[in-house]
């Protein structure tokens, strides 16, 4: 019989790519190759699972070595490997392999991981019962760690220090289902990252009330509340209580970097909510901040309530000018009111570095909606109106349309 964690010869394109010091100052290049890396070994993954956990230590054990000269201030090469971690991590997990190759995987990743000096693959302890797989080898893993650990977290401050192996050790004892043995080690912590351990702990004993009881008092200046909201999101989903899961943590759990992926990310979890309640929930939430709703709103083609956000707190007039031109053939009406209100905010001079061809944009789109809706004229005059009231600061857009609409500068 075949020995399925036995991998074949196989010569992998980025190990030449990542050596010590292979990049110099600039992230985008490193960004680059490493995306290349992750996706060289999700294609071997297609064919062989074991060989492609294989590239993926190997990848995990040069990555560190080879970033240590990249500007890392920005975050951005920081959110790459992350990400290319999230994306290792299920491959490895997944992978047939015996015991006792994924012990040497296991051991390979530790001592890397006690080498990264800026740190680049600190994540990948928050893995590593999902690394162990199984509960044996996690236990056998928390037998390791654990000892060096409880002086590591100890509330005696003379004898506390940094350990890389701390989140190993509690992400091993999580897998192994010692939970008493981790919520007694985490009685003492005060530090979130950690505490989220005993959360989960609790839950899986079923004791998911009392998780949530104990998440919500981990809140303080140094704790992270989205990760807090989305863990207790989780266990009452888990418990079927979707409702209370949404009143209580639908919308601040979900947060994401725009309005419009914001909503996408709520509407995807509670599809048995409305588009417009979710919209009207997350509107309600952010306050003095309607406009920036606007995205969301054409998105989930509540035309209307769109319009009336855009109205209400300011909009970025290329994002209004966009839609117009969008909808101008295919939802007029809708077109004008945007296009409307994409000039009323340039008229009050919003927008971020506004040129003349923004403008011009602007009143193109309106008139091509209103001659699609049948309402040049009226619309004309509209936008002659709105123009005419210009008072801020040397009336750009005024000097701009004047032509158009017949006006003095």
């Amino acid at each position: 019989m075949t020995n399925k964690s036995k991998s074949p010869v196989h010569k992998w394109q980025f190990k030449a790519r990542f050596r010590r010091h292979s990049f110099g100052w600039r992230s985008q290049p490193a960004i680059k190759r490493v995306k290349e890396a992750v996706s060289e070994i999700k294609k071997v993954a297609r064919k062989d699972k074991v060989l492609a956990a294989e590239g993926a230590v190997s990848f995990l054990e040069r990555v560190s070595p080879a970033l240590e000269q990249v500007d890392s201030s920005s975050g951005a090469i920081g959110t790459a490997v992350g990400n290319a971690i999230v994306t290792l991590v299920e491959i490895m997990a997944s992978a047939p392999a015996t015991q006792k190759t994924r012990q040497k995987w296991l051991e390979r990743l530790f001592e890397a991981s006690a080498e990264d000096e800026i740190p680049y693959i600190e994540l990948l302890a928050d893995y590593w019962g999902d690394l162990c797989v199984t509960p044996v080898l996690a236990s056998h893993w928390v037998d390791e760690l654990i000892g060096i650990t409880r002086v590591a977290i100890s509330p005696n401050k003379e004898v506390r220090g940094h350990f890389h192996g701390t989140s190993a050790c509690l992400s091993a004892l999580y897998t192994a289902g010692r939970y008493n043995e981790l919520i007694d080690l985490l009685k003492d912590e005060r530090i979130w990252h950690y505490r989220r351990w005993a959360v989960k702990a609790m839950a899986a004993q079923g004791k998911k009330a009392e998780a949530i009881r104990y998440a919500e008092s981990c809140r303080d200046a140094w704790s992270n509340d989205l990760e807090i909201d989305n863990l207790c999101e989780g266990i009452l989903l888990s418990s079927s209580l979707v409702d209370e899961a949404y009143s209580r943590y639908g919308l601040s759990a979900n947060r994401a970097g725009t309005y419009l992926a914001w909503y996408r990310a709520v509407a995807k979890k509670y599809p048995h909510k409305k588009p417009a309640e979710v919209l009207e929930d997350l509107v309600a939430s952010t306050p003095g901040e309607e406009g920036k709703w606007f995205a969301a709103a054409k998105n989930a083609k509540l035309f209307d309530e769109a319009i009336a956000l855009a109205r209400r707190t300011p909009c970025s007039p290329q994002t209004l000018t966009r839609a117009a031109r969008d909808f101008e053939e295919k939802n007029p009406h809708f077109a004008l009111e945007t296009g409307m209100a994409a000039l009323h905010w340039l008229v009050e001079g919003y927008g971020y570095e506004i040129t003349n061809l923004d403008v011009q944009s602007a009143y193109s789109h309106t008139m091509k909606a209103a001659e699609n809706a049948g309402l040049a004229e009226q619309t004309q005059e509209r936008i002659r109106t709105l123009v005419i009231k210009e008072t801020f600061g040397e009336r750009f857009v005024t000097k701009i349309l004047a032509r158009q609409l017949g006006l003095s500068q």
